[in-house]
């Protein structure tokens, strides 16, 4: 016995969860039978498109995880480089949790790469105001400014013009570009980069994060005859 789908109204065949054609889900399991078995049976009315997302869970679902992960992934946070598997951990997470509350309990890839982005932004905000305020608070609370101030003239003196020499810069050009480092806006502008840089790998963390979360935990929830 052949049936349309709900979505693309191409055949299905009774026996088929699936559509062949675009994949939406077409059976659910009741508690009752004939032979006290549950037995499958169809949808009445159109099920939630897979790629769809209900934003009101998911956002709530996405600060509670981005927020927290936001604030120990800043500069100045011990976790370093492992704050982008930490925030791609988050963006799974927030995936896994919304899955859960959906009917059928999976969603398509792209889906969850949404929910990741979203996940991203919100940790990669968190990311850069902890950074922010944490320098603003070790400058003028705990008047720690000159440790990065001269932390920041080492760096450029030292670091920043040897670098230059090997790439076989000429020495004029080198002080040049010295000179607009230890600029205050040579530094605000080289600290906004760092922000940016981890602002951006924390979002493509999430992004990954999130479509990983989909495709796992999609695969095993799906049902089954």
């Amino acid at each position: 016995m052949e049936t349309t789908c709900n979505r693309c109204h191409q055949p299905v065949e009774a026996e088929n969860c699936y559509c062949p054609a675009c994949g939406l889900p077409q059976l659910v399991y009741a508690t009752e039978g004939p032979a006290g078995q549950v037995q499958p049976e169809r949808w009445d009315e159109a099920v939630r498109d897979a790629a769809t997302i209900d934003w009101k869970p998911a956002l709530r679902l996405a600060l509670l995880m981005a927020v927290p992960a936001g604030v120990m992934c800043s500069l100045f946070s011990p976790v370093g480089i492992a704050g982008w598997f930490l925030m791609a951990a988050a963006a799974a997470w927030s995936v896994s949790l919304y899955m859960r509350s959906q009917r059928p309990a999976w969603i398509t890839i792209g889906a969850g790469a949404r929910i990741g982005l979203v996940t991203g932004l919100l940790g990669g905000w968190s990311a850069a105001a902890t950074t922010g305020a944490t320098l603003f608070a070790m400058r003028y609370f705990f008047h720690n400014g000159s440790f990065f101030d001269d932390f920041w003239v080492d760096f450029v003196n030292n670091k920043f013009v040897q670098q230059y020499a090997q790439m076989g810069i000429d020495a004029q050009t080198i002080g040049a570009y010295q000179k607009r480092m230890l600029s205050p806006e040579g530094r605000a502008g080289f600290m906004l980069s760092a922000i940016l840089f981890l602002v951006t790998g924390l979002i493509v963390s999430a992004i990954a994060g999130g479509a990983l979360g989909a495709r796992l935990m999609g695969r095993r929830r799906q049902p089954e005859l």
